[in-house]
Formats: C-alpha cells, structure tokens, sequence
C-alpha cells in the first residue's frame, strides 16, 4: 500500500468525521460540549468508552510488548475490571450527586480550594502526557510509513494530526466525540479480527490450531508468581493495574465526562459495567494477535522495523500489514483501525483538558454563556498547541515501550489524585487545605526517588506498576498528619 493510497484513506476518514461533527455540533452550546446535554444512551458512550481507553498504544503497542513480556499484561488488565466496578459502585454516584462539570469540584467542595487546583493540575499534567504517548504512537506510524516517503519533517506530521483532532471537535466536543468513538471502535475491532483473519490464512492455521499451538506456547505465560521481587509479578501486576484504571478511568476528567454524559446514574452504571467486560475480552484479543504477529515475524524473518537507528517493537504490527503481502484488505482495515484507535482517545483527551482548564482554573461557569464560548475556543487551540510541542518532544526523549512508558508516567502523576479522594470518601476529616500542594508534592518526589533506587540496594526488588497505590498511599497519610479535628456536637459546645 503507497504512501499516497494511505493520505487518501486517511482524508476520506476524516470526511466522515467532520459530517458527524456538522450534525452534532450544530448548536455550539458549552452544555453541548462539555456534557452532551446529558442525553448520550449509554450504549454508545459504553461501545465508544472501549476504543478510547484501548486507543492506538493498545493497538500498536500491547501486541508489540508480547515478545518482551508474553502474557503478562493480562495480569494487568484483570485488575483494570475490578477497578472499573469501584468506578461504578463507588464513584460515579458521589459525581452525579453532586451534578459536576469538572470532577474536581469535589475536591472544592470536600477540602478547599487548594486542594480542588491540586487534583485539577495532577488531571492535567496526567491527561497532558498521556495524550501525547497515543499521539506519538500514531504519528511515528504515519512518520515511518507515510511521509517519510515525501521527506515530511516529523513536527509537520504532528501538527496536521492533531489540526484535523481539531477541526472536528472545537464546535461539538463531548457530544461529537460520544458518536466519532463508536464509530471508530468499530473500525478498531474490525481491523483487530481481519488481521488475525487473513494472518492465520498465510500461515495455512485455523484459529482452533493457533490456540493449540507449540508456537503459541512460546508468547502466551499470563502468570507470573515465581519471584515477588519481579516487576511483573501477579500481585504487584493486579493491585497495580486495579489502582490505574480507578485513577486512569475514575478519577480522570477524560473518561468520567462521557460517562456524566448519560442520562442519569443507573445508565451510567451499566455503561461502565458492560465496557469493562468488553474491554477484557478485547484486549486478550489483542495479545492473541501479539504473538501471531511475532511467529509471522518469525515464519517470514521480518526483522523489527528501525526508528533511528534502533529497533521498535511498536512498529512490527504496521510493517507486516502494510509491507509483509498480506494484501490490500489487511493495509487498508489497519490503518483505518490505527486511525480510529489513535484517534478515539487523542480527540476526548483534547475535549477534556479544554473542559478542565475552562472550568476548573477560568471558572467559565460563573461567566456569560457568550463569554465562555469565547474562552473555550481559544483554550481549545491553546491545548492543541501544547499537545503538539509535548509530543514532538517524546521523540528525542522516549526510550521504551509505550505502553510502559504510559503506565509508569500514572504512577507518579495520579497519585495525589488517588490519596486526595481516597481520604475525602473514606474519612470525614477536614484539612488544612493551603499545605495541601505541599503534601503532593513531597509524595511526587518521594515516589520519583524511590523508583530510581537500583534494585541491587533492595535485595534484588524491582517496583512496577505498584508505585501508583504506594504514592496514593503516601499522599493519604500527609492528608492525615495535616487533618483537623472534626467537628461534632460536643465540639460545638466547648466552643460556646
């Protein structure tokens, strides 16, 4: 498939975006953009929430991280399920309790106004760097396969992919993304089953006789429990992806604002309860086709692509379906399905950061509804702008696999988010709200210094994803040595 047939699947892709976004953009509401009017069915936000939280790391780089890891992601996303039902049953009732716009109002009202910016810049710094790891995934696959060939300047690349991102979302943002998501899951998980389709048809296998395989055999260990001390031991594994989805799901603007997009909470609810069902399937599916692609790799000798100079394991997916003669259905459903899942999560994290940063640092609820759109539209470009020049920069600075470069990223950023409302639910103590920034920030550093101890100085451990409830943990018991007495009767009586 030419550079020039993809840029045409590409364009017309995108023709088809901005014909939903006409339709559901019409009315330009800060309602409509930020909420969706609170009329999205559950059903779609639930089919369209399965391709953002997949996006194009997940479809890239999961089946690129098989060789490395095997099947031990898995072990991970088992604990992303039973973090979306402490999602469901624990926090999406206190937010459609409190009908916010912004889930960090909570924190406003909970804490104070310290702690309300705190959780407002850990979503943001989160969000920020999150959506500039699935941007960089899709943008060095356009890079290698695309306009290399016409001598295209990788910041050229990066700035037109998020344009377009734009262009379809400034006028209907959350409601235009509800039906872009659906849409482009669809296309995920077409292109996900036809790769494995017409793969298993070049190798001459049934689906049956892959799964039986010696070969798979090789890929396919889930878990690990032989050395705790491990990274990717089971437990740490589990707890560690289980803490990732409550703050990379339950307390992350992103994902919840489709969420309160729905009608009320009990629709709410089943939405996030079906999709993580959905989600575990999907993403063994994925797995499934790592290791397909790895014995193709191996069948053929496809060697690993090359991104200056080094091997990239991100990049073994795109190479055998566009260069390895798997034909022109398998190149075209893949890059509509890369398209789509690089997409799906890039347009609402765009959407997202311009919600919280209109609401939670430009307080536009108290504006004018003239006024605030004015101030949306341009925080929309501003965070477009700031996407850009983060993501060009992973190029130079980026030296692992994504997806792990992702996950650790959460560690250290979501957990002052994870203690600050962790501490709000499960105590009634007030704090002293102004030294609230100064207990997330010692946390930060404290996790950040312990993760670069070498293992050798600890009998050997190597700390994973276990960093996140560790940091969480830590920022819970600063909120503690700085709480207040709680008020109760009594109290009040000595006071008169």
């Amino acid at each position: 498939m030419s550079a020039s047939h993809i840029l045409l699947l590409i364009s017309g892709y995108f023709v088809l975006l901005l014909v939903i976004s006409y339709f559901t953009g019409k009315n330009d509401s800060n309602e409509d953009f930020f909420k969706a009017g609170k009329q999205s069915p559950w059903y779609l936000v639930a089919f369209g929430m399965v391709g953002a939280s997949l996006s194009g790391v997940t479809f890239i780089s999961v089946p690129g991280w098989v060789d490395a890891s095997q099947f031990s992601y898995m072990q991970v996303v088992l604990g992303y399920f039973l973090g979306y039902l402490v999602t469901a049953f624990i926090l999406l009732p206190i937010y459609y309790k409190q009908n916010v716009t912004s889930i960090y109002q909570y924190l406003d009202d909970r804490f104070g106004f310290v702690s309300y910016k705190v959780g407002a810049v850990s979503f943001f710094i989160s969000r920020v760097l999150g959506a500039a790891f699935r941007l960089f995934l899709v943008a060095i696959v356009l890079q290698q396969f695309v306009f290399d060939a016409w001598n295209v300047p990788f910041e050229i690349t990066v700035t037109l992919s998020i344009l377009l991102i734009w262009v379809y979302t400034f006028r209907g943002g959350i409601k235009t993304i509800v039906w872009t998501d659906t849409l482009q899951t669809l296309f995920m998980l077409v292109s996900v089953i036809l790769s494995i389709y017409f793969i298993l048809e070049k190798l001459d296998w049934t689906f049956v006789e892959f799964l039986g395989s010696t070969e798979l055999e090789h890929y396919s260990k889930t878990f690990f429990t032989d050395d705790f001390f491990s990274k990717n031991h089971l437990l740490k594994s589990f707890l560690g992806g289980m803490f990732i989805t409550i703050c990379m799901t339950g307390l992350d603007q992103d994902m919840m604002q489709k969420n309160l997009t729905c009608r009320n909470l009990g629709e709410a609810q089943k939405n996030m309860v079906s999709f993580s069902v959905v989600l575990v399937i999907v993403t063994f599916i994925f797995m499934l086709l790592g290791a397909l692609l790895f014995i193709y790799a191996d069948v053929h000798q496809i060697a690993l692509p090359l991104m200056d100079g080094s091997p990239k394991s991100d990049l073994l997916f795109p190479e055998i379906a566009l260069n390895s003669g798997l034909g022109l259905t398998v190149a075209v459903t893949f890059m509509l399905g890369l398209i789509a899942a690089a997409y799906s999560s890039a347009d609402s994290a765009l959407t997202s950061l311009t919600t919280s940063f209109c609401v939670d640092f430009l307080n536009t609820e108290k504006k004018s509804q003239q006024v605030a759109k004015k101030i949306r539209r341009k925080t929309h470009i501003g965070m477009s702008l700031l996407l850009i020049l983060v993501v060009i920069s992973f190029k130079y600075i980026l030296d692992r696999n994504v997806i792990d470069g992702l996950l650790t990223v959460a560690s250290y950023t979501y957990g002052p988010l994870l203690g600050l409302f962790s501490f709000g639910i499960f105590t009634k103590y007030k704090v002293y709200d102004k030294y609230v920034w100064v207990v997330a920030l010692v946390c930060v550093v404290s996790i950040l210094t312990l993760a670069k101890i070498p293992s050798e100085f600890l009998g050997g451990y190597e700390f994973g994803y276990e960093l996140l409830p560790l940091n969480g943990l830590l920022t819970f018991i600063g909120l503690w040595i700085i709480r207040k007495k709680p008020v109760t009767e009594a109290n009040i009586k000595d006071i008169a």
